[in-house]
């Protein structure tokens, strides 16, 4: 019976990642820590390393954490809980990173319709230069609008 909680709460943290990034991305690097996002918009340096970055570190500190409480603490759900939060980022990584910014170039040829609703919804959240006026804060989730032609 536990892995059937196990699995419930792996994929519901993973979908919760989804708006925790867009809540994240909208009102804090939008917002308050604009200062770390801005050069993800508006590019003022040579570094491939971007202030921006530095967002993946408070996810990676919650999954360690959830990590550390299941293996030496032995609470059962805080396995599936950083497993989630760790394959969201990855998931991030691969499509934001690599997919939509080719900071590797790989996927450059995904042309289905889900690719390039993605790829349409950042291009235009990226028409903004500034912190103010943005649209489509999500990544996995985009609204219908950008999937069509």
């Amino acid at each position: 019976m536990q892995t059937i909680y196990w699995i419930l709460i792996f994929l519901g943290v993973f979908c919760t990642m989804e708006f925790m990034a867009w809540f994240t991305h909208k009102y804090v690097m939008h917002g308050f820590l604009w200062s770390l996002h801005k050069d993800h918009h508006h590019k003022d340096h040579d570094s491939w390393f971007e202030r921006n970055d530095a967002f993946f570190i408070f996810y990676a500190v919650v999954s360690m954490t959830c990590f550390y409480l299941w293996s030496y603490e032995n609470v059962w759900y805080c396995l599936p809980i950083a497993l989630g939060i760790m394959a969201y980022g990855a998931t991030y990584f691969v499509v934001h990173d690599i997919f939509i910014h080719q900071r590797f170039k790989l996927f450059r040829n995904a042309n289905n319709w889900y690719a390039k609703g993605v790829r349409r919804a950042h291009k235009i959240h990226h028409k903004h230069l500034g912190k103010d006026k943005g649209e489509c804060f999500g990544m996995l989730f985009v609204p219908f609008k950008y999937f069509k032609k």
